[in-house]
C-alpha cells in the first residue's frame, strides 16, 4: 500500500515536469501572425537595404564639374568609320635626296663635315688635291695662250693681205691657226666647266697662284642633313666615289606596307593619319603613289605618303603606324570614346540622372577613333559623362572604399 502511494507521487512530479516543458517552449518561439510579420518586415528592409547599396549615385557640384573637367553630352546617332591600322617606315625624301661625287679624282687633305651636320648650298664639305684637275687646268691656260697668240698673228696677216704686202695663204693659214686654237680653248673650257668652275673662276685663274692649281673643293650642292659619309683624311677618292649623302629633311617619305587582303581598299588620295608614339603628335598626310609590284619576299605591297616635317620629329627608319579609313557605318547609338570607363571586368557609361551620375552598364560594339557604337545599356536621347569620366570612376572607387558612400 505505501509503495503504491509512492508511484503515485512520482507520477503527479513527472506530469508537472512535462507540463512546465511545453508552457516554457510556447513563450520561446511564438507563432502568432504579429511575429510572423515583423520577421517578413525585417527580410522587406534588408532587401531593399542591399539594393539601396547596389545602385550607386554620386552627387558632383557645379563647382567640382568644372575643377574635374566634367562634361556632358546626349547620345544619339553616328558614323562610326572603319580604319585600317597598317606598319610603315619613314624614309629620306628620295627627290631630296643628293649623293655628293668630286668630278675629279685626288687625295683628301681635309674633312670639314660629319654626320648629323646641317650644311647649307655651296658650304665646303672636303678639299682634295688632284693631278687631274692641275692637268686640266693647265690645258685651259695653255689653250687661252696660243688662242691669244693666234688672234694677234691673224690680225696682223688679215692686215698684210688686204695691203697686198703677204699672199693670201698667209692669211688663210692664220685663220685655220686661229679657228684650231678656238676649238682647243673651248675643250678646256667645257672641260673645266664640267668639274664645276664657273666663268668667272676661269676669268681668275691665270692670276692664281701655281699651288692652287691642283687644289679642288668639294662643296654642298643643296641644304640638307648629311645622312651619310663615306670619306677620311688621306684617302685616295676617285671622281665617282660617293663621299656624301645630303638629304632636305624638311619633308619626308612614309612606305606603308600594305598586305594582300587589304590592297583593294587602298587607293591614292586617300587620307592617313600617321602615329609614332613616343610623345611625337600624330600627322595627316594622302597616299600620293600605290606601288604596283607586290614584294615577293614580304607579299605586300606599298603605299607612299609624303609628310612634312617642319618640326624634325619624323625621322627616317622611324617605325610608325597608318590608320586609313575605308568605310563609315551609321549606327543608331553612338557616344564618345573617351566616355567608356572599365570596372570590374565591365564597360561603364556614367549617365546623367536627377539624382546624379549613375555608372551604368553597357555592351560596346565597333569602335573608331573617336566615337563608340552602344548596342544595348543606353539609349538615344539619354544624357552621359562625355570628358571627366575617369574623374568619377575615382571617386567612385574612393567611395567604395570608404566609411560613407560617396551620395
Amino acid at each position: 500500500m505505501k509503495s503504491r502511494k509512492t508511484f503515485i507521487a512520482v507520477a503527479f512530479v513527472l506530469i508537472g515536469i512535462i507540463v512546465a516543458i511545453v508552457v516554457f517552449k510556447q513563450f520561446r518561439t511564438p507563432s502568432s501572425p504579429l511575429a510572423d510579420g515583423n520577421k517578413n518586415q525585417s527580410l522587406d528592409e534588408s532587401k531593399e537595404h542591399s539594393e539601396s547599396d547596389d545602385k550607386e549615385v554620386l552627387h558632383i557640384s557645379e563647382a567640382e564639374m568644372k575643377e574635374f573637367g566634367i562634361e556632358v553630352g546626349t547620345a544619339g546617332p553616328g558614323k562610326i568609320e572603319i580604319q585600317l591600322s597598317l606598319p610603315g617606315e619613314v624614309v629620306a625624301n628620295a627627290d631630296r635626296l643628293v649623293h655628293v661625287v668630286p668630278r675629279v679624282s685626288g687625295v683628301v687633305r681635309d674633312v670639314r663635315k660629319n654626320l648629323g651636320d646641317f650644311v647649307s648650298a655651296g658650304e665646303v664639305l672636303s678639299i682634295l688635291e688632284s693631278r687631274e684637275l692641275a692637268d686640266a687646268k693647265a690645258s685651259f691656260l695653255a689653250a687661252r695662250e696660243r688662242e691669244i697668240l693666234a688672234r694677234a698673228n691673224f690680225t696682223r696677216e688679215e692686215d698684210l693681205w688686204k695691203k697686198k704686202i703677204s699672199a693670201e695663204q698667209d692669211y688663210l693659214e692664220a685663220k685655220r691657226a686661229i679657228a684650231e686654237a678656238l676649238i682647243e680653248l673651248r675643250s678646256s673650257e667645257q672641260k673645266l666647266h664640267a668639274i664645276g668652275f664657273s666663268d668667272a673662276y676661269l676669268s681668275r685663274l691665270p692670276n692664281q697662284l701655281e699651288i692652287e692649281y691642283t687644289k679642288y673643293v668639294l662643296t654642298a650642292p643643296a641644304s640638307g642633313t648629311i645622312l651619310q659619309k663615306h670619306i677620311a683624311k688621306g684617302e685616295v677618292l676617285k671622281d665617282d666615289s660617293e663621299a656624301f649623302v645630303i638629304a632636305d629633311l624638311s619633308s619626308v617619305w612614309v612606305n606603308v606596307s600594305i598586305y594582300q587582303k587589304d590592297m583593294p581598299l587602298v587607293r591614292k588620295g586617300q587620307e592617313v593619319i600617321i602615329s609614332a608614339g613616343h610623345e611625337i603628335p600624330d600627322a595627316k598626310g594622302v597616299i600620293s603613289y600605290v606601288g604596283p609590284l607586290v614584294g615577293e619576299q614580304t607579299r605586300t605591297g606599298i603605299a607612299r605618303v609624303v609628310l612634312l616635317n617642319k618640326g624634325g620629329h619624323w625621322r627616317p627608319g622611324l617605325f610608325i603606324t597608318a590608320r586609313l579609313t575605308v568605310k563609315a557605318t551609321d549606327v543608331p547609338v553612338a557616344v564618345s570614346k573617351t566616355a567608356l570607363q572599365t570596372m570590374e571586368d565591365k564597360t561603364y557609361i556614367f549617365v546623367k540622372t536627377e539624382e546624379g551620375f549613375e555608372p551604368r552598364p553597357v555592351t560596346a560594339g565597333r569602335t573608331d577613333e573617336k566615337q563608340a557604337e552602344i548596342i544595348s545599356g543606353l539609349t538615344a536621347g539619354q544624357q552621359y559623362v562625355t570628358n571627366g569620366a575617369f574623374a568619377l570612376k575615382a571617386q567612385l572607387s574612393k567611395s567604395a572604399f570608404g566609411d560613407e558612400h560617396g551620395h
